[in-house]
């Protein structure tokens, strides 16, 4: 039988509540560094990392709105604190919404990698968005990325490269939640695993 899931209205977030730029102190009811996670899905990560980091503020960022109802209930049957979640394209809300230098720290797993060649332009991780993703980082803020499609992994890496005087490549920190020989412990990482796809992973400091 599914079980009913739960709206807590103190975790989620509305997007018409929002008053232009935003301070994150106000919004998520604390002082304190900054993750953001783009695409969170049943919101895994956020509940390990939320666990596992109780002085770090995370705020989740999902559009499908199925996968965001299940993360809110799974959130808020946990009471946490730490973490807040909110259903709006992730690219439209940091543009309109966040401050220079306000993030400590964006974890990207498994994005979108639109494999079509005429969708690449639709890809998150693209130099125009990797622009405003440094900007919103603090210096010495992190970008953590993980993808199980290669392609999309090397123009990554592409990009990453172009932007070597502001970026620099640090060792990927597993999260909280990645068991034994996993990199995330992301619901999408289990799937793919037992599909026995590679997973590919990047993690990059922005150069104070």
């Amino acid at each position: 039988m599914r079980r009913e899931l739960k709206e807590y209205p103190n975790i989620a977030l509305k997007l018409e509540n929002l008053d232009g730029t935003i301070d994150f102190a106000q919004v998520l009811g604390r002082p304190g560094p900054v993750h953001v996670e783009i695409g969170s899905g049943k919101g895994t990560f956020l509940v390990h990392q939320a666990v596992a980091q109780p002085d770090v503020n995370f705020l989740g960022i999902e559009w499908a709105r199925k996968y965001y109802r299940y993360a809110v209930d799974r959130i808020g049957r946990r009471g946490l604190r730490n973490v807040r979640i909110l259903r709006v394209d992730a690219a439209t809300f940091l543009r309109d919404f966040v401050h220079e230098e306000s993030v400590d720290c964006f974890h990207i797993y498994f994005p979108d990698p639109w494999p079509k060649k005429r969708h690449h332009k639709r890809r998150l991780l693209q130099s125009s968005n990797v622009d405003r993703l440094i900007q919103w980082l603090k210096p010495g803020g992190e970008i953590r990325i993980a993808t199980d499609h290669e392609d999309y992994f090397e123009q990554i890496k592409d990009v990453a490269s172009a932007y070597r005087t502001k970026l620099q490549e640090i060792e990927f920190e597993r999260p909280a939640g990645a068991e034994a020989g996993e990199r995330t412990g992301t619901n999408y990482e289990r799937k793919y695993v037992k599909e026995d796809r590679p997973i590919y992973t990047i993690a990059l400091r922005k150069i104070a």
